[in-house]
């Protein structure tokens, strides 16, 4: 075995560092360890609340900032970025195909009593903003946990103030902005510092055990409306047309009925006229009136045969032209010989 030599460090020459070297080093290494600690970063959506010795003393805005190393600490609140929180389901992984998480495990939220006493499946997403950061931190204790529980209450309070058709059909866009209107109420009266900039029925339906038969009550209205509107534009087809046709036959009707008064009036008028002409002239007038009815009545009784009351072996007269036969000729004697 091979004896192990020993050294004597007394006598080897260590190269000693210089005081001046050493304090150097230190006050450097202290120097950088103060700036890192004093200097800080705030982004663009964020602000910086700034507390010393755990008591609130300013707010900062976005950049290089500079505080009290070791005294002062710095709360970066992103007021620009918009928060949200989700309800009856949990969103793992967002991108073109999302992931979300087990609805058993949030189901519990999401199950809500309607005011007709029936059961619904509420999942809702509230978006929000800090428009105050001291007040988002400092004035509610575990502000997330109370926020929550306001928006199931709210939301609870009123889908229990409506049926459920109208919690899952057309009361939708009333019920978020009714919830909206009163998370924003209730956070102003607890001064949260926060803003609610939407609420949205993410999805909507009745527990899956009664879905076949909301389904079929579903299929039914639709089938309902669909019949309803088909009678509807029926009705706008044959009403109008109806009304149009009766207006029209009122109208030719009250033009027959003018024209016939009128007509009736110039009558009456030409045999006033008529009348009085007769009682200035009456000899004339009669002839006149005699001529003017010949000359209306004549052309319409066809072809007359005058002769003398006396003659005596007259024939009847036949058409030889090929038309067809015409009637005998009158042969009533006419007193005063014949033309």
């Amino acid at each position: 075995m091979e004896d192990i030599p020993i050294v004597d460090f007394k006598r080897v020459n260590v190269p000693r560092i210089p005081r001046g070297v050493a304090t150097l080093a230190v006050v450097g290494l202290a120097v950088l360890l103060v700036g890192f600690n004093a200097l800080y970063q705030i982004q663009p959506e964020e602000v910086g609340v700034v507390l010393r010795f755990g008591r609130f003393v300013r707010t900062t805005e976005p950049g290089l900032r500079a505080k009290i190393p070791f005294a002062e600490e710095v709360l970066k609140v992103p007021v620009q970025r918009q928060l949200k929180q989700e309800f009856g389901f949990r969103t793992i992984d967002a991108g073109i195909r999302t992931q979300y998480a087990s609805e058993r495990q949030f189901a519990g939220e999401a199950v809500m009593l309607t005011g007709d006493l029936n059961v619904a499946v509420v999942e809702w997403i509230v978006q929000y903003r800090v428009a105050d950061p001291y007040l988002f931190l400092f004035k509610v204790r575990n502000l997330e946990d109370t926020f929550r529980a306001m928006n199931e209450a709210v939301m609870r309070e009123v889908v229990g103030d409506r049926t459920v058709t109208e919690v899952l059909t057309v009361g939708r866009q009333e019920i978020e902005s009714r919830v909206e209107e009163r998370l924003q109420g209730l956070a102003n009266q607890y001064e949260m510092g926060i803003t609610i900039d939407q609420v949205v029925l993410q999805d909507v339906n009745p527990p899956d055990p009664v879905k076949p038969s909301w389904d079929e009550v579903n299929q039914a209205q639709q089938q309902r409306d669909r019949m309803i509107n088909e009678a509807r534009a029926e009705y706008n087809r044959v009403i109008p047309r109806a009304r149009g046709e009766a207006e029209q036959t009122v109208l030719r009707a009250e033009g027959y009925a003018l024209e016939r008064v009128n007509r009736s009036e110039g009558e009456a008028v030409r045999f006033n006229a008529v009348y009085d002409e007769y009682r200035r002239a009456p000899e004339v007038t009669r002839r006149r009136l005699y001529l003017e009815t010949m000359q209306r009545i004549l052309p319409k009784v066809g072809r007359k045969l005058y002769i003398d009351k006396d003659a005596t072996g007259v024939l009847p007269l036949l058409s030889l032209d090929g038309a067809s036969p015409r009637p005998v000729p009158n042969t009533t004697p006419v007193a005063g010989g014949g033309q």
